[in-house]
């Protein structure tokens, strides 16, 4: 008896980017997501399209936390006046 296995081959790509392209990259990969992943990663990322979508798409970082609870203060210290005009 012989079972038959469908095989999927993918294609492979060479890019050439410059060394900080490279390094930006790899600070962006999880664990150990390959730089294809990273980059599908990334792409979908983008195209969801808003700020908001982008943040919520973040592993939970405390440092960020605290520069939003920062910015969050300071804007609540700003009052807006109407001009004299």
């Amino acid at each position: 008896m012989c079972t038959f296995l469908p095989v999927l081959i993918m294609g492979h790509k060479t890019i050439t980017i410059s060394e900080e392209a490279y390094e930006a990259l790899a600070g962006l990969k999880q664990g150990r997501e390959s730089f294809t992943e990273a980059i599908l990663r990334l792409a979908r990322r983008r195209e969801k399209g808003t700020l908001l979508d982008f943040v919520k798409s973040l592993e939970p970082d405390e440092e960020f936390a605290e520069i939003m609870d920062e910015v969050v203060r300071e804007r609540e210290k700003v009052t807006l006046r109407a001009s004299g005009l």
